[in-house]
Order: C-alpha cells, then structure tokens, then sequence
C-alpha cells in the first residue's frame, strides 16, 4: 500500500512540494487541500494585474487543478484544513462551500499556509474602500472596486515593496498618491541614505511621501472618507493597507509544533518541524540566514519555492538540505530600480557585526550611450575580514539585476579584495568600463 502525503496549501511552497515529491516517488499517494479558490497562482504580479499591465488572472496561473490532476496529485480548493492531529495521523477539514466537516489520515504531512498581511485594530477599519493584497481574490475585488467607485485620492499604508509597486500602478492612472510608512524611511529593509535617494523620486513625481507617521484610524460613513494619522486627516476614498504580513502559523502551534522568530513555523534545515512526519515550507515557516546562521523570517516567493521542493523531496523519502538565505529582493517603482541583499547597517548593528559601508553613484552604461542612466551601489563588508555582507541598488533601468553578483558573491564568502578585479562583461550599452561594482568594491 503506497504512503500518503497531504499537503496544506497550494501556492509556492505547498505546489512546488507536491510536484517535487511526485517526481521523487511516483507512487506516493498525494492529496493538497487549500481554503482558496486559486491555486499556483503568482502573487508577485498582483500589482501589475490591478494595473492592467497583465491583461487577465489566467496569465498569473501556472499551473490549473486539471494538469495536477494528470499527475496523480489531488488538489481540493476552498476546504480550509481546521487542526492536525499528531498522534493519530489526521486532519480535519471544513469544506467552505458545503458546510462539512471531513477528516483524513497522513503518513508525511506537509504544512505550507503562507501568510496573511497584517490588519491593524484601528476605528473605521471595516468601511468600504479599505483593502489588503495578497490573494488573487484580493485584487479582483480592488479591480472591482477601481472600476465602480473611480476613487481618485489614493493612500498607501506601507512603504515595501508590495507599497511602492501600487505606488507605480495609481499614479500611470493618473491618481493622487499618498505613501504613509511608520518607519523613519520607505523600504525599511535597505538603509535610510539609500532609501531618501528613492523618495526624492517619488516626491518629483507628485507622490506625497510621509515617513515617520502612525495611522490611527479612518473617517467616513460606511465607505472611507479620509485617513487619520498622528499628524492630521488625509482625505482618501481608496486605502491599500501594505503594513507587512503575518505567518499563518497556529494550526501549526495548536497541535503541539514549536514556533520560531515571528511566530513562524520553527525548521531544520530539512524543512522539518519538532514532530515527526511533519514538515513545513514557505511564508508561514522560519528560514536559515546564511550569514547570521540564526533563524530568520523572510517571506519571499523565491524562498517559498525552494522550501516547498526541499519539504516535498523529503517527505516523499529524499533527504534534501536547504541551505539558507541572505534576503535578496528587488522591485520597480516606475521609472526606479530597487534591490538589496545580505544585511543592512541595522541588522548589521542588531547581530553585532563590526562593519564598513561604501557607497558610489555611477551610470549603468557608458556615458555616451542613449541608455546610459543613473545607479547609486552601497556595499556593506565585514570590518577585520572584509568578507561582503551586504549590498543595497537604487537607479534606473538596467541598475538592480546587478545585484544577483552580489549575492553570489555573499553567499560563497567572499571578501571585497578578492572581487575587486572581477573580468566582467563589457560593452558600452551595459556598462561603463568600469563596472559600478567594481568602482564600489575598490573604494575599500
């Protein structure tokens, strides 16, 4: 009788483990349940549907219930998995459309319930013309919502990079745009010097940038009227609340699961959790820092599907190893670039890394070039070692990808001096002779 693996979730990490353990064992008996609609869908281009550069959901699918099921893996959609329970191997499960309450047994189970954004108690919340986005559903119904009330003055609460790729989408519409972030600056997880180099920007094309500033509740009679922060009334007849994410990690808790930082989901690096037969991936689990070696909180698509192929080979009898991460990003704000990678000076300063920062302004072409624009690079190096610890991009197109060499470069330990003569690529539309990373790298 062939093992059965259930699977809870079925966007990054729970599909990408499902198809990973069907092709580690073509046997196992696979079973996904999800409490949405949608599945394998890509959240990351929600912003870019909402804006209508991607035309319809269909083009954010990757893969339907139907092609699953070609291979042996069985998805059911809207049936919310309630609790576990450990010892005797079994979920219980409400079907969100037929009110039922079934149950199923597991050999391996695998958890990836990925995570929710953050919803603040604040008074006047509930009106109409408040929204979050992180689900397909979600941005179907600001579409909707868009397309019916045409609400003109914009605020975005939350200045990462959900935040500031909306920023982009409202304004092409010709939109008022106010971006509030509690922080003392937008993109909290780069550095003040380089994050004022983008709100210079967004200030130049009319968004009204307000760092430093609390939200405390909303007006209005039954749809929003305004917003109401610590340092006055914005008047808004749309709300995107991008406040950061939770992981949706207590089913995981309830039945006896240890959690880590942030309440996710705690792992080994074989995505395992303290009970056994029992593992978890994605948004809603704890992740290995590379340079730290601590446990961290990253919620990142590209994490998510790592994980989720780990967890699935595992569980369907492998021994995989997920090596960590070092927290690469990257995001387009209009005509803007950001990335970033390793550590800030923060979280340098938090693990008590002594540190040295270097930061370069260069072009990302030849001078004489039509697509030659501006780039800002900050490196961040290990003081006595000089081993790279960070990296952080702000310019114009063909700036950010830039960043990937430097995450190479962090995750193998290397030190500035051994990459300050890289033989990079040259050629005129894609660079200066000297490449700004190897300008920044020479400064130390």
């Amino acid at each position: 009788m062939s093992k059965r693996l259930i699977v809870i979730g079925a966007v990054a990490a729970g599909m990408s483990a499902a198809s990973k353990a069907r092709r580690t064992d073509p046997d196992l008996d696979i079973t996904v349940y999800t409490d949405e609609e949608y599945i394998s869908y890509a959240g990351c281009g929600l912003p870019y549907f909402i804006g209508g550069r991607i035309s319809s959901k269909e083009e954010l699918l990757a893969r339907s219930i139907e092609s699953f099921a070609k291979r042996n893996i069985n998805v059911h959609t809207l049936s919310r998995v309630e609790a576990i329970d450990p010892q005797n191997k079994k979920v219980y499960i409400r079907n969100l459309q037929k009110s039922t309450a079934p149950e199923d047994h597991y050999d391996r189970l695998i958890i990836a319930t990925g995570a929710r954004t953050l919803i603040p108690g604040l008074d006047g919340i509930e009106q109409k013309g408040i929204f979050t986005l992180r689900t397909i559903n979600d941005s179907l119904k600001i579409k909707e919502y868009l397309h019916k009330a045409k609400p003109r003055k914009i605020t975005i609460i939350g200045g990462g990079y959900i935040g500031l790729e909306m920023v982009e989408n409202f304004v092409s519409q010709g939109c008022q745009v106010t971006l509030i972030e509690k922080a003392p600056h937008i993109i909290p997880n780069m550095d003040a010097d380089m994050a004022e180099i983008l709100t210079e920007y967004l200030l130049r094309q009319g968004v009204d940038v307000r760092t430093g500033e609390t939200v405390l509740g909303f007006s209005g009679n039954g749809s929003v009227k305004s917003v109401i922060t610590d340092r006055g009334e914005i008047p808004s007849d749309f709300v995107l609340l991008s406040i950061g994410v939770l992981p949706n990690s207590e089913i995981a808790r309830d039945c006896g699961i240890r959690l880590g930082h942030k309440n996710a989901i705690l792992v080994d690096r074989n995505m395992n959790t303290n009970i056994d037969d029992i593992l978890a991936a994605g948004d809603c689990a704890t992740a290995h820092h590379l340079i730290t070696g601590k446990d961290a909180y990253i919620p990142l698509g590209t994490t998510a599907n790592k994980q989720g192929k780990i967890a699935g080979e595992n569980a369907a009898g492998g021994n995989a190893t997920f090596n960590g991460v070092i927290g690469t990003g990257i995001a387009r704000v209009m005509e803007m670039e950001v990335s970033r990678t390793g550590l800030s000076e923060r979280e340098c300063q938090q693990s008590g890394v002594s540190y040295a920062t270097r930061r370069i302004k260069s072009r990302t072409a030849a001078h004489y070039c039509p697509a030659s624009r501006e780039i800002h690079l900050k490196l961040i190096a290990e003081e006595d070692s000089g081993r790279l610890l960070g990296a952080q991009i702000i310019g114009y197109t063909g700036a950010a990808m830039r960043i990937d060499m430097m995450a190479v470069a962090i995750t193998t330990g290397s030190t500035v001096h051994r990459l300050i003569d890289m033989d990079l690529a040259y050629s005129p539309p894609f660079s200066p002779v000297w490449d700004p990373a190897l300008v920044a790298l020479n400064q130390f």
